[in-house]
């Protein structure tokens, strides 16, 4: 069962999968975005846009992988929301970590 979300109110989602995981404490994440007309959005603003769909902030959201398909404006988007983030550094690999924290200030800087 899935469910369709806006996100940012610009991209057009589906969000294909969802689980909490109690005993991680975080909400696990697959998302069909649709972006018509532009390229694939950055790892910035997907924090900030699942992180406002889910009241949480963009630092509690680890995006693991992001696959668009050639020559069509949608992409599939893996993310992790946690509830903290003590246990977002227990779990999440440390590139992973880096990668989000420095795409959020690339973001952060231009707004």
């Amino acid at each position: 069962m899935s469910k369709h979300v806006r996100i940012l109110d610009k991209y057009d989602a589906e969000v294909i999968e969802e689980k909490y995981n109690k005993l991680i404490g975080r909400r696990e994440l697959t998302l069909r975005l649709i972006h018509l007309g532009e390229g694939t959005p950055s790892r910035g603003l997907l924090k900030i846009g699942i992180g406002k769909l889910y009241n949480k902030e963009p630092t509690l959201v680890y995006i693991r992988r992001i696959e668009s398909k050639y020559g069509l404006s949608e992409t599939v988007v893996e993310a992790h929301v946690y509830d903290s983030v003590e246990r977002a550094k227990l779990f999440e690999p440390e590139y992973v970590v880096k990668r989000d924290e420095e795409s959020f200030k690339k973001i952060s800087a231009t707004q």
